[in-house]
């Protein structure tokens, strides 16, 4: 691939996420009923269900609020966002002010704060909403909930935990991953001190305690000790999350001027994708076992669109920051798996799930666990990086941080 035609790949995502994916969901998602966002549409639009999962309505104020703020100032976009927030602000929480998992239809709770993912959307959908409207209560909503995840960031789901104390006690990659990128979105609510410290521990976390250097990868789940467990949940690999938090702390690399975090995050991504990608028929796979025994999750050789786009993003990232042509063949590889297989042609926006061989498996657009989110983001991510790519091609900096 030339650095020419990252002009046109630019185009590409940019007209994809203008005129596809984001009319898609301003036509067909908006309640305007009862406030809110349907996120259950089927191929073509159509809501097959009208429960309102809260991290989905709090990560499509996010996306809306955005691209607002980042891409184009279009009206309709902020219009919605507030809307929808002003809905979650009314329904989410409960009265601890931890955010419900889905509420129906009107606002009445379905299914209780059993974690605390609906509270960490929420924090950077109200944060980046806050951004776009200058609107205090938007950010203190988001600076309360933000306190709220670090008071209960070592008892994530509280009460609702399965596990029985003191017998294999584990504790999960998610959230210090996903506080890697939630503290640089809502930095600007933050003290520096604690900008820095929450980048610390987390950074800390993904590479020195869930990443294992004698395997190579990263683990979905480590012991209260850091040490591996030699169990289902031990061995469980997620491509997907790994590569996520590899393009998160790449940019906390860049912040940093920390050229040594990213080429480290390259290596881990490169071992990722080795040991992800599907030999046979392409595309990566959603879950492994580490020592390639059977998973338990029944959907592990599924292809899912989020794991796709990540890696594109974090590839992507990886070559913008660095050169690296390895990191531009795996791009390359998965910009046509993604274009091949999750494109629908016919009525827009990405499926979400194929089976191993990549033909579709359920031809949603959206449902519980897909929204508007992640094909926004990463085409957003993607247009940027393409761009910049183009743009300094004869430029000695291309390559830096």
């Amino acid at each position: 691939m030339q650095t020419k035609d990252f002009e046109q790949r630019a185009i590409l995502y940019k007209s994809y996420l203008l005129d596809n994916v984001m009319p898609f969901w301003m036509e067909h998602s908006i309640d305007q009923e009862y406030g809110g966002f349907f996120t259950c549409l089927d191929r073509t639009g159509r809501v097959y269900d009208k429960d309102k999962f809260i991290w989905l309505q709090c990560r499509q104020v996010w996306t809306l609020s955005m691209l607002y703020n980042n891409l184009e100032s279009h009206t309709s976009w902020l219009d919605a966002a507030i809307a929808g927030a002003e809905f979650l602000a009314r329904y989410g929480r409960n009265r601890s002010g931890d955010w419900y998992f889905s509420l129906d239809r009107k606002g009445r709770p379905l299914v209780a704060a059993y974690n605390i993912f609906s509270d960490c959307f929420a924090t950077m959908g109200f944060a980046q909403l806050y951004k776009a409207t200058g609107n205090s209560t938007y950010g203190e909503i988001a600076k309360q909930t933000f306190d709220n995840i670090l008071a209960r960031k070592n008892n994530p789901k509280g009460g609702f935990s399965k596990q029985v104390a003191g017998t294999r006690d584990l504790k999960g990659f998610s959230l210090p991953m996903i506080l890697c990128n939630l503290v640089l979105e809502i930095e600007h609510l933050l003290s520096p001190d604690m900008v820095q410290q929450t980048l610390e521990f987390g950074v800390n976390e993904v590479m020195e305690v869930f990443y294992k250097e004698e395997h190579g990868l990263i683990l979905e789940n480590v012991g209260l000790q850091n040490e591996w467990v030699d169990s289902f949940e031990g061995r469980l690999i997620n491509p997907g999350h790994g590569l996520e938090a590899m393009w998160f702390i790449m940019d906390i690399a860049s912040k940093c001027n920390n050229k040594a975090l990213i080429e480290k995050c390259i290596d881990i991504s490169l071992k990722i994708l080795d040991f992800g990608w599907d030999p046979v028929h392409g595309g990566l796979f959603y879950f492994k076992d580490l020592r390639g025994y059977p998973p338990q999750q029944l959907e592990w050789d599924q292809k899912l669109w989020w794991v796709h786009l990540e890696a594109m993003i974090n590839t992507l990232k990886a070559y913008r920051l660095s050169g690296n042509q390895l990191c531009l063949a795996w791009y390359e590889k998965l910009h046509e798996y993604t274009w091949k297989h999750f494109v629908d042609k016919e009525h827009g926006e990405m499926f979400g799930y194929l089976n191993r061989q990549g033909n579709v498996l359920l031809n949603l657009k959206g449902g519980k666990w897909k929204g508007c989110f992640h094909v926004p983001r990463a085409l957003y991510q993607l247009t940027k990086l393409s761009q910049e790519i183009f743009t300094y091609a004869h430029s000695p900096s291309l390559m830096s941080i």
